[in-house]
């Protein structure tokens, strides 16, 4: 239904539920019987058969996220630069704490890798979680010394 002596046509909101003769009496355009044609009442998550958003989010479970490790990468260039700049001493021994107080990395971080991308020229004395194979090569090339927990 239109209203003509408007300028603007605007839709009339269709009243329900008053008479057989408005076209939506009775049932109310709810059909008959059956949980729809109920008021209160709405079928919990479902979409119109699209991928409900419970099933598409992914599942957290039991595994504590806070407790997951946080891995860095580190290339030799980076430290090279790094000591270049003068933010790394060369002699100071260069470990995740040291990092993190020069706020290379940040404080949430629980482990770092070196990789061997670059040269390194100084002699460093490096404690890691991880180490790469051709950081291991340049390092012992340098005459560093390391220590690392885990190679890989």
């Amino acid at each position: 239904m239109k209203l003509n002596n408007i300028s603007k046509t605007k839709e009339i909101k269709k009243r329900i539920g008053r008479g057989i003769g408005s076209g939506k009496g009775k049932t109310s355009g709810r059909g008959v019987k059956g949980q729809k044609s109920r008021s209160g009442v709405a079928i919990k998550s479902f979409e119109g058969g699209q991928m409900p958003l419970y099933r598409r989010l992914p599942k957290r479970g039991f595994n504590p996220i806070s407790k997951k490790t946080k891995t860095v990468i580190l290339n030799l260039s980076k430290l090279q630069s790094l000591i270049d700049k003068k933010i790394i001493d060369p002699a100071a021994k260069i470990d995740l704490n040291l990092l993190k107080k020069n706020k290379i990395i940040k404080k949430n971080v629980t482990n770092f890798k070196i990789l061997g991308n670059g040269n390194i020229n100084e002699k460093l004395n490096i404690d890691t979680n991880l180490l790469s194979k051709s950081a291991k090569d340049k390092l012992t090339k340098s005459g560093s010394t390391f220590n690392s927990n885990n190679n890989s």
